[in-house]
C-alpha cells in the first residue's frame, strides 16, 4: 500500500493505492497536520463488511470501475470498433509527485492508459483524468477523478435556471440513489450551471465546513452525486454523455476544480473568485481599470443610424461611460433576428462610410469602441448559408433556435471563414471589445463544437491580444471556467431587471469575482420583466458589479441624471480596490433581504451592499451581521447613501445621521442596525479599518 497526500492552507486530501490498483480518494477536508501518520488514516478510514455484501468492498477509485464489481456509477463506460462493453481493470504503472500528484495506469490486455493530474494552486484543486488507446474507442463517459462526498452532510447544493432566471440554488436531501444532472445543450446552459457545493450539516454563508465543485467545460456536462447501499457517497463530473461522436485513440475530461473551507460556504466562494481572476483569466490591459460599460441594445435594438448613434453615445460619455459597444445589427441585412448571421461585413444601408465615422465619434467622446458578434450561429436568409449549407451543424429540417443554425465549429474551413471575418473587421478597425454572442442550444451536443469555439478564440487572441472579449449566450447561457480561459467578461443574464439581477448576482458569486460580472443599469421599464425601478435601485445594483449602462440615455430626467451620475462616479473611485476584493454572501435572518460584503484584499476596508428584495414580515429592520473582518479592530461605518431614506425612515437610527465606529467584534456577532427602507432598495454601508 502507497499513500500520497495533496496540502492547501485549508486543506488536505489523502490517497491510497492498495494492490496496484487505482487510487482511492481516503481522506478530504480541513488541513491535517504534516506529522499526521498517513498510514493510522486509511486504515481507520476502512468500513466493516456485513451481511448482504460483498466478501470485500469494492474500490470507491478515482475511475470506480465496473470490472471490480462496483456498485455505483463507474468513472468510465468504452465501446470496441465492434460495439462491445470494454470494462478496464487498471494496474499501476507510475506516480509523479514533482508538481502535485501524476499518476500512470495501465490496462495492457485492453490496450489502454489512463493519466490522473492533480494540481494545486492557492486553496484550488485541479483534477484532470486522461485516456489513450492503441486501438480507437467509443466514449460514452469519462469521469474526471473521482471525489467522494462527505458523510456529515445532508444535503446539497447545485443550480438550474432558464433565459432571465439564471443561477436558481436548488437543495436537495442527499438520499439513497443518485441525482444526475445532464446538460445536453451543446453549451453550459442556464439550465445546468457545471458545479456542485457540499454543505456539511449546520453550514452557513459565514461558518461551518463546505466541500465545492465545479466543472470547467463549456459543452454540456453531467454530474452524478451517489449514495451507495452501503453509505459512501461520491461526485463525477464529466463531459455530457455520448458527446464524444467519433471513435478516438484519445480522450481528455476538462479540468474539475475543487475546494474544501472549513469557514462557510463564502470560504469556497472566495477560492474560485480569486482563482478565476488571477490564475485562470488573462487581462489583454492587466494595469488599466475596468471601464464602465455602454451597451447600445436596448437603446436602439436593430434600427441604427449614425445621428442617434452619435447623441447617445455623447450622452453615455457625459454618465460616465468609458466603452461603447455597438450591438446586433450592424452586418449583412441585418433589420431583425432572422437573416444575415454568417455575413459579417459592414451593413452599407446603415453604414455607407464604414464604422469609421461612428467610431472617430466615440473616441472624441472619451470612450473606446466595442462590438457585437454571434459567430458560431448562421441564419438561412444570409449569403453564408446560400454558398455553404454544408456548413451546418445537424440536419437542415432541424428545429431553428430564434431562426438560426449553427456552424460546425469542428471544421476547419469553418473556423478559417469566421477568423477572416473577424480579423477583418478587427484590423480595419479600432476594436477594444467584442460581445462574443451564442443564442441557441446546439441541434446535437457534440464536445468537438466546443474545442473548435475554443480554438477560434485562441486564434484570434494570439492575433489580437488587447482585445477583450464578453462570453455571452443568451446572458448566462455560457459562464464556466473553461470558457473564460479564453475569455474576460461574461454577461450574466439579459434580465436588466434590477431584482432579479440581486438575486442572480448573489448565487453567481459563489464562483465569479466583480472583475469578469458585467452588469448594467437598465431602463426605468425593464424590457423583459415589465417592471419599473428607481433609478436608485438599478444603479447600485449594477455598481456591485463591473458597472454598465444599457438603456436609452436620451430617456433619463434630471434626477436620474444626477444619480445616475453620481452612483457612476462613486464606482470609479472605488473599483480598483473592489476589483480584487472578495465578495461575501451575507446571513440574513430576514427572507426579504439580500444582503453582501465586498472585502478588500488587505482587510482594510470594506462595502456592504444591502438589498431590500421584498416586505419583511417585521416592522424594522433586523442587524446584519458583517463577516471576515479583524475582532480587535476598530471600524468608521459610513451609511453612504443615508440621504435615500425615505420619509417613512423617522427614527434616530445612528447612521441615518453620520458615520459611527464599532468594533469587528460587535459587527460580525450582533450586527449593524440600518434605517427602515421601501422594497426595491438598496442600502451602501461603506466601513475603514481605523
Amino acid at each position: 500500500m502507497s499513500v500520497f497526500r495533496l496540502d492547501t492552507p485549508r486543506q488536505t486530501v489523502v490517497l491510497t493505492v492498495t494492490d496496484g490498483r487505482l487510487p482511492c480518494v481516503v481522506y478530504w477536508g480541513e488541513a491535517l497536520a504534516m506529522d499526521d501518520e498517513l498510514s493510522s488514516i486509511v486504515a481507520a478510514s476502512r468500513i466493516d463488511v456485513t451481511g448482504g455484501m460483498l466478501d470485500a468492498i469494492p474500490d470507491l477509485s478515482i475511475v470506480p470501475e465496473a470490472s471490480q464489481t462496483f456498485a455505483g456509477q463507474p468513472g468510465m463506460r468504452l465501446r470496441g470498433g465492434d460495439g462491445r462493453a470494454i470494462l478496464p481493470s487498471f494496474r499501476f504503472t507510475s506516480v509523479d509527485e514533482t508538481d502535485g500528484l501524476t499518476f500512470h495506469y495501465s490496462d495492457t490486455a485492453a490496450g489502454l492508459r489512463l493519466t490522473a493530474r492533480f494540481t494545486v494552486v492557492g486553496d484550488m484543486i485541479t483534477a484532470v483524468n486522461e485516456l489513450q488507446s492503441d486501438a480507437p474507442v467509443h466514449l460514452q463517459w469519462l469521469a474526471a477523478p473521482v471525489f467522494r462526498a462527505p458523510q456529515h452532510a445532508t444535503e446539497m447544493i447545485d443550480f438550474a435556471g432558464r433565459w432571465i432566471g439564471e443561477f436558481q440554488e436548488n437543495r436537495t436531501p442527499w438520499s439513497a440513489g443518485i441525482r444526475m444532472r445532464e446538460n445536453r445543450t451543446g453549451r453550459t446552459g442556464h439550465e445546468h450551471f457545471p458545479a456542485l457545493i457540499v454543505p456539511n450539516m449546520g453550514t452557513t454563508n459565514t461558518s461551518g465546513g463546505a466541500y465545492a465543485f465545479h466543472y470547467g467545460w463549456s459543452g454540456g456536462h453531467t454530474m452524478i452525486a451517489e449514495e451507495l447501499p452501503d453509505g459512501r457517497r461520491q461526485v463525477q463530473f464529466g463531459h455530457a454523455t455520448d458527446t464524444e461522436t467519433m471513435a478516438g485513440t484519445k480522450f481528455k475530461t476538462a479540468p474539475l476544480y475543487l475546494t474544501y473551507a472549513p469557514n462557510g460556504i463564502n470560504s469556497c466562494a472566495t477560492t474560485f473568485q480569486r482563482h478565476l481572476r488571477d490564475h485562470i483569466v488573462t487581462w489583454p490591459k492587466p494595469d488599466t481599470p475596468r471601464p464602465v460599460h455602454y451597451n447600445c441594445w436596448e437603446a436602439i435594438y436593430f434600427d441604427h443610424d449614425i445621428p442617434t448613434l452619435c447623441d447617445i453615445a455623447t450622452r453615455a460619455a457625459a454618465l460616465g461611460a468609458e466603452r461603447f459597444v455597438l450591438d446586433d445589427g450592424w452586418f449583412g441585412k441585418r433589420d431583425d433576428d432572422t437573416t444575415s448571421l454568417g455575413d459579417w461585413q459592414v451593413d452599407p444601408r446603415k453604414y455607407p462610410d464604414g464604422l469609421t465615422p461612428l467610431i472617430d465619434h466615440i473616441h472624441a467622446a472619451g470612450m473606446t469602441f466595442g462590438i457585437w458578434f454571434e459567430p458560431e450561429m448562421i441564419n438561412a436568409q444570409s449569403d453564408l448559408f446560400r454558398a455553404h449549407p454544408d456548413w451546418v451543424l445537424g440536419g437542415v429540417d432541424q428545429t431553428l433556435g430564434r431562426g438560426q443554425y449553427v456552424l460546425d465549429m469542428a471544421r476547419d474551413d469553418v473556423r478559417d471563414y469566421l477568423y477572416g471575418c473577424i480579423a477583418a473587421i478587427l484590423t480595419d478597425y479600432d476594436v477594444d471589445y467584442i460581445k462574443w454572442d451564442h443564442n441557441r442550444v446546439l441541434p446535437t451536443p457534440d464536445a468537438a463544437q466546443t474545442r473548435g469555439t475554443y480554438m477560434l478564440l485562441d486564434a484570434l487572441r494570439g492575433d489580437f491580444p488587447e482585445v477583450e472579449i464578453e462570453s455571452c449566450a443568451s446572458g448566462g447561457g455560457r459562464i464556466d471556467f473553461g470558457i473564460m480561459e479564453h475569455t474576460q467578461r461574461v454577461w450574466l443574464s439579459d434580465s436588466n431587471d434590477a431584482l432579479e439581477r440581486l438575486r442572480i448576482q448573489h448565487n453567481a458569486a459563489l464562483f465569479l469575482p466583480s472583475a469578469v460580472t458585467g452588469s448594467h443599469v437598465g431602463p426605468r421599464v425593464c424590457h423583459t420583466s415589465g417592471r419599473t425601478h428607481d433609478i436608485r435601485f438599478r444603479a447600485w445594483v449594477a455598481a456591485q458589479r463591473h458597472m454598465g449602462f444599457e438603456m436609452d440615455p436620451r430617456e433619463l430626467d434630471d434626477t436620474e441624471t444626477k444619480v445616475l451620475t453620481d452612483v457612476t462616479t462613486w464606482w470609479k473611485a472605488n473599483r480598483d480596490w473592489m476589483r480584487g476584493a472578495d465578495i461575501l454572501r451575507l446571513d440574513t435572518v430576514d427572507p426579504a433581504v439580500i444582503a453582501e460584503q465586498q472585502l478588500a484584499a488587505d482587510g482594510t476596508r470594506f462595502v456592504a451592499f444591502i438589498g431590500q428584495a421584498g416586505t419583511s414580515r417585521q416592522i424594522v429592520p433586523r442587524p446584519i451581521r458583517l463577516t471576515e473582518l479583524d475582532p480587535a479592530a476598530q471600524y468608521k461605518i459610513e451609511l453612504t447613501n443615508r440621504d435615500q431614506a425615505p420619509r417613512l425612515s423617522r427614527g434616530d437610527t445612528a447612521l441615518a445621521y453620520g458615520p459611527v465606529t464599532l468594533s469587528g467584534q460587535y459587527l460580525m456577532t450582533h450586527g449593524i442596525t440600518i434605517p427602515w427602507g421601501f422594497s426595491d432598495m438598496m442600502w451602501v454601508l461603506e466601513g475603514k479599518k481605523q
